[in-house]
């Protein structure tokens, strides 16, 4: 445990009788750790019931296709494999669709045409995952690749691919790929106060996508028991009972015979909350084989087809007066949502919680517009940490307020002070509709700059900015809504949004307690517990906690959006109270006074006046069960269902120092103090661990998460060999502090903290770093802040490369000259090495070779014109059938490391001209496991030399799917190397014509498949060049 957290615990003193029982404020180690420390927790993957079968997914190459036909005879003749599922298999049972959190619908398995990159196609069962993992690869599905539609600003032209054919209807007035526009405030009177502003500021910025990653990846065992007609499943859910109720739904089974269980869960971060295909196959497969069926996905499918977060194009405006004072806001966003609306929130927000963009400050007028598109990527939105859209809310607005006090050349720290919501003006209600419950802004922002000495970093920074260094200082001063929700307001499928808990004291006093959440490392078994030992007098340890089991756990809406605390804490604390009201009757009984004669202490009943005449809760609940006054019902117990009368609102202020490597661009976070407020602190202990948890995953989206998509909608990074997870060496060090505010609705006071630290740090984070070129002209740079990102900007404004070793400008010099300026902006990048050319573009990529042959033209013309002997010039090559003296069938084998994948396509002769020796050829085809596509045209030209002849090559060709998610400039290295090896055996060929044993003699020896793997050394030359270019 770091000084500082010692510190902040030896600050919070509790009373005597909460420190007995260990209740709310005391820093107690977790209840739930010692099973997990020693490997026995109990995941969805270590269920394991007699007779359970395996499911994994045939998933597409392709962001967008027609499904023309799908061949499973191989796949259902291998041992082992029990059925294989469509989505023609599941409509008889209307289960290929199915409906989302937004109310949307989702395809189960693709229904004849596909939506995003590895999209559920098919389902194998088989014996075990091993046989399923072999079984996919003889599934054989033939596509018609159609265009994608990725960029979210050409969703709605005329022109833009229909990502939902279901859709598409005379009746339906907006684009069909438009979800929604949603608009809040007053757009008239905003835009009138923005038109006669004497200051305005205007940002552009993007969120990216990015993706939670916890360490267990999503799963399901379905077990459908045929006698009972009733059903039991284990899913990695962090809203079980919504599981149910959906289920009950898709299935046809009543919910009180569909049992719904989490097990323990190894993260959630909001990834877990939606209903995933996995989950529906498996239950389909169980219902219709009577056997338990499991579905675990790898980490690549969990990166690529679960719940992500962000993905929002925003603009921030703010219109101020001459001293800073803020009249109005306005924010328009464009969301790109992927192929379906499947994001996990209230139906009254379409875009979730993103109103909340006025933040922590008085703001009297504004105005917010969001769109929401589909496009041809994987469905979410809103899964990482935050509640429903408030870390784009958040980052919208801080980043607009950095913005206007560079603008009026004050410090980050002044213009917030200017415009913060005053103490004595809560509640505080928002233009846009949102009732501040309670918050000292300005206090918490003051703590912190007097922590961190703040002029002194202002003085320090300008004194590095005269010696040519960059340091930047971020600010963060935010306000987050979580507890959702209101009933009246927030509902999930049209079940409201409470919460419940269900107390038991037994006859010797301990307590078993069951709650509607469900923990996925929050510590409710520790703070539930504590909650109710500062209730009802009974210590922690007495206290066992129950979730995620839909059968003895009450109706609950289950962890997310930081809710566990603020909704079902508070039911806890209500429930509680109930019995305690109980107990008082009961002890007044037993003790022979009247109820108001008797005092509370905390942990005992007591006379008053007399106080050695007391009752405890073990002696009160003995008599519950023996010993009642006339008429009361016996036992010690209570249900409640806590319908949050409004939101919690916690804040923070945080506060980033970066130093930035000139010659790297690495950014050094040299020091973060966060400070917040969650109102009543029930274990700070476990507050503390969920803020350095929060920061840890705030650094990461900042400094290096992000899944982009190329052209083809080929998604990139979707391995942990590309997607940032930081470590303890990358990690910085957290300073934090707090503030104590209490929510004045809340039956405790508390206002929930998980998710805080995560919509406070990001925007925080890059606070600091366009503050450090801010003095340069920089206003912002969009995320993620990694080492060649922020090298481009020092590129860009002519710092790079300022103090470098001579070692290193030999290096860059070395790099530079294997590189020439692209001739035109089209052109994405441009390799040239002696007499080869490789160009990547929007559209394909185009290799130039040229192979100098010591034999005679005539000879080579020969090979060249023999399609059969020029396709034996590619290892694995073999021309299969020739349809007429143009068109030929061929096949060809390309391994790429580890990967080995067998291409089925044609070829065309376009051209055969022996007067000039030209050859023009097209080609296309998949392989055989339809994963990944290609197409080529070639022309080569023999050019007689006085030596012999030189071949000239040149290539443009494109790959989708499987293939092209290594990415174009690893795919460039592959083709060099393959045409290469391509080069040499189309020489040996050559001169074996002329009986060259020794050429004969290595055609022999030639592997007979294409072998890319040696490419990585020459990559990582090129790579390393590609970062000085």
């Amino acid at each position: 445990m770091n000084t500082k957290v010692e510190e902040i615990i030896a600050e919070e003193p509790v009373d005597a009788a909460t420190e007995k029982v260990q209740g709310i404020g005391c820093s107690r180690k977790r209840k739930e750790d010692p099973k997990f420390i020693q490997g026995r927790g109990q995941y969805v993957d270590d269920v394991k019931l007699p007779g359970m079968l395996f499911v994994d997914m045939v998933r597409s190459p392709y962001a967008h296709a027609k499904i023309k036909s799908i061949n499973k005879e191989k796949a259902l003749e291998l041992p082992g494999v029990h059925a294989v599922l469509t989505a023609e298999d599941l409509k008889p049972l209307n289960l290929h669709w199915m409906p989302t959190l937004a109310g949307d619908v989702q395809a189960v398995l693709a229904d004849e045409k596909v939506h995003f990159q590895y999209q559920e196609v098919a389902a194998v069962i088989a014996d075990d995952r091993y046989i399923a993992a072999d079984a996919l690869e003889l599934v054989e599905v033939d596509y018609e690749i159609l265009p994608p539609m990725v960029d979210p600003y050409q969703a709605m032209t005329e022109e833009a691919p229909v990502v939902r054919d279901d859709l598409v209807s005379e009746e339906r007035e907006q684009h069909p790929n438009k979800i929604f526009e949603w608009e809040v405030g007053d757009k008239e009177d905003t835009d009138a106060i923005f038109a006669s502003a004497p200051v305005v500021v205007k940002e552009d910025m993007y969120y990216p996508r990015v993706h939670p990653t916890p360490l267990e990846t999503c799963g399901s065992v379905a077990a459908y028991d045929p006698i009972k007609e009733s059903l039991t499943l284990y899913v990695t859910s962090q809203a079980p009972h919504v599981v149910r109720t959906v289920v009950s739904a898709l299935s046809g089974i009543a919910e009180s015979k569909v049992r719904v269980i989490s097990p323990d869960i190894g993260g959630g971060f909001g990834n877990k909350v939606g209903i995933y295909p996995g989950y529906v196959v498996s239950v389909v497969a169980s219902i219709v084989l009577g056997v338990p069926v499991k579905f675990v996905e790898n980490r690549t499918e969990h990166l690529s087809t679960t719940a992500w977060a962000r993905d929002y194009f925003m603009t921030g405006e703010i219109a101020a007066d001459e001293n800073g004072i803020i009249k109005a806001l306005r924010v328009n966003v464009l969301g790109d949502h992927g192929a379906f609306n499947s994001q996990a929130q209230p139906t009254k927000w379409p875009a979730g919680f993103m109103s909340i963009c006025t933040g922590s400050y008085d703001i009297p007028q504004a105005y917010l517009n969001v769109v929401g598109v589909y496009t041809n990527k994987s469905p979410g939105g809103v899964a990482y940490r935050c509640s429903f859209r408030v870390t784009e809310a958040v980052y919208v607005i801080e980043r607009t307020m950095d913005l206007l006090a560079r603008k009026l050349g004050v410090s980050l720290a002044e213009i917030r002070l200017r415009n913060f919501v005053k103490p004595e003006q809560f509640p505080y209600d928002t233009p846009l509709g949102w009732q501040l419950d309670s918050g000292n802004y300005e206090h918490a922002l003051r703590k912190v700059m007097d922590a961190v000495d703040y002029p002194a970093l202002l003085e320090e920074q300008k004194q590095k900015r005269a010696n040519g260094e960059l340091m930047g200082i971020g600010l963060c001063t935010f306000t987050e809504v979580v507890g959702a929700g209101p009933t009246r307001n927030c509902d999930i499928l049209g079940v409201g949004m409470f919460d419940s808990a269900e107390i038991r004291l037994h006859p010797d006093g301990s307590i078993i307690a069951r709650m509607g959440t469900i923990t996925q490392g929050q510590g409710h078994t520790t703070t539930y517990a504590q909650i109710i030992a500062s209730e009802l007098g009974v210590h922690s340890d007495l206290i066992t906690i129950e979730e995620g089991d839909t059968d003895t756990a009450p109706y609950g809406l289950g962890t997310y959006g930081s809710r566990s605390t603020p909704v079902a804490g508070a039911a806890v604390a209500k429930a509680s109270r109930i019995i305690r009201d109980k107990a008082q009757k009961i002890a007044a009984h037993l003790l022979e006074v009247k109820e108001q004669d008797l005092e509370w202490d905390g942990n005992n009943f007591s006379v008053k006046g007399a106080p050695d005449l007391t009752k405890n809760m073990a002696q009160i609940a003995q008599a519950s069960y023996n010993s009642l006054p006339d008429g009361m019902e016996p036992g010690l117990e209570a249900v409640y269902y806590y319908d949050p009368p409004n939101f919690t609102y916690p804040f923070g202020a945080y506060l980033c120092v970066v130093d930035i490597d000139k010659a790297t661009g690495e950014t050094k976070v040299r020091r973060f103090y966060a400070l917040d407020d969650c109102g009543t602190r029930i274990n700070p202990m476990i507050i503390e661990g969920q803020i350095h948890g929060g920061l840890t995953e705030g650094f990461a989206v900042a400094f290096g998460q992000e899944l982009p998509f190329d052209k083809d909608g080929n998604l990139l990074g979707n391995t942990f060999m590309d997607y940032f997870v930081p470590t303890a060496v990358e990690t910085p060090h957290w300073e934090t502090d707090y503030t104590v505010t209490p929510s004045p609705h809340h039956p405790l006071g508390a206002k929930g903290v998980a998710e805080s630290p995560h919509v406070g740090s990001i925007p925080c984070f890059t606070s600091a770093v366009v503050d450090a070129f801010a003095h340069l002209g920089v206003t912002h740079m969009d995320m993620p802040h990694t080492a060649y990102r922020v090298w481009q900007q020092l590129n860009q404004l002519g710092l790079a490369n300022g103090n470098n070793t001579a070692a290193i400008d030999a290096l860059i010099e070395k790099a530079q000259s294997d590189f020439v300026a692209p001739s035109s902006q089209a052109a994405a990048s441009v390799q040239k090495d002696s007499d080869n050319l490789r160009v990547e573009d929007d559209d394909s990529m185009r290799v130039e070779k040229k192979f100098s042959i010591e034999a005679s033209a005539q000879d080579g013309w020969k090979i060249l014109q023999d399609i059969n002997l020029l396709a034996a010039c590619f290892p694995g090559g073999q021309v299969t059938e020739q349809i007429d003296d143009s068109n030929f069938l061929a096949v060809v084998k390309i391994s790429i490391g580890p990967i080995t994948m067998l291409f089925d396509g044609k070829i065309s002769i376009d051209a055969l001209d022996q007067s000039q020796y030209l050859l023009s050829l097209t080609g296309s085809g998949q392989d055989s496991k339809g994963t990944s596509s290609a197409q080529m045209q070639l022309t080569a030209n023999i050019v007689e030399t006085a030596s012999g002849f030189d071949l000239v090559g040149q290539a443009k060709f494109k790959v989708r799917g499987k293939l092209a998610a290594f990415g174009s400039r690893m795919i460039g290295q592959v083709a060099d190397q393959l045409l290469d090896q391509f080069g040499v055996r189309y020489q040996d060929h050559v001169l074996a014509l002329s009986g060259n044993t020794d050429a004969q003699s290595r055609l022999e020896q030639q592997p007979e498949n294409m072998n890319g793997f040696s490419f990585a050394i020459n990559m990582f030359i090129n790579s390393i060049k590609r970062l000085f270019k």
